[in-house]
């Protein structure tokens, strides 16, 4: 019943997203889509990624606003990959120490992601600072494709539509992001948040909060093709 109310809000949510969106037309009609959006759920097994002050760990986070974001285009018909659809990662022998685990998962994601024609990235994940007042989200691109495009109007929408006050800007994405440096593919990161900010983790924890994100990013990404179209 419970999953059956937040299917119902996430239909709700994007239609009211669309509705917002400036310029937005609908470019892909169900069953059509010739882009597949790969969605990365960040961190994951034994890399937990960030942690907030009560001990919240990013990566069950990542997973839950990805599966999220995966049922909302599934019910829009926009076809998707997941890197992980569950919290445990199962190594290998051969990766017997933590660094290892972390590469080799780190690889068997770059493979599947280079493997897909005519993808896009989509990568989860959630900051992290010293200080606990920075707040709200920011989306990095790789620089490829449209990745840019996409980004900009990715970080207006969570301004417009859920963040007033966000001031932050879509940035590329760190020369150190090994993930990125490797795709062949247009890629973003999408920053949902800081687990350094109590206030935000308590948002960030509850599957409404989680669902309003998705939603953003899913309707962002249903406009791709036509972002990508006016930057050919």
């Amino acid at each position: 019943m419970k999953r059956k109310i937040y299917t119902a809000a996430a239909i709700i949510l994007v239609a009211a997203v669309l509705a917002f969106l400036p310029h937005y037309t609908q470019v892909i009609s169900y069953g059509e889509a010739d882009v597949k959006f790969i969605l990365d759920a960040g961190h994951g097994g034994l890399d937990g990624g960030a942690s907030a002050a009560d001990g919240t760990i990013e990566s069950g986070l990542n997973l839950s606003i990805c599966l999220k974001l995966d049922a909302i285009m599934g019910l829009c018909g926009y076809p998707t990959v997941l890197t992980r659809y569950i919290e445990d990662i199962s190594y290998p022998e051969s990766a017997n120490t933590i660094h290892k685990k972390k590469v080799y998962d780190q690889k068997s994601r770059i493979e599947l992601i280079n493997s897909v024609e005519n993808a896009l990235v989509v990568s989860i994940h959630l900051n992290k600072f010293s200080d606990s007042q920075p707040r709200g989200a920011q989306v990095l691109y790789n620089g490829l494709g449209s990745s840019k495009e996409l980004a900009e109007y990715m970080q207006a929408q969570f301004t417009n539509v859920l963040q007033n006050g966000n001031k932050r800007s879509a940035a590329r994405v760190p020369k150190d992001i090994y993930l990125m440096k490797q795709i062949n593919c247009p890629g973003l990161i999408v920053e949902c948040g800081f687990l350094s900010n109590p206030d935000e983790t308590r948002l960030l924890k509850t599957d409404l909060y989680q669902t309003k994100l998705a939603a953003i990013i899913a309707a962002s990404c249903m406009k791709y093709k036509d972002i990508k179209g006016a930057a050919a």
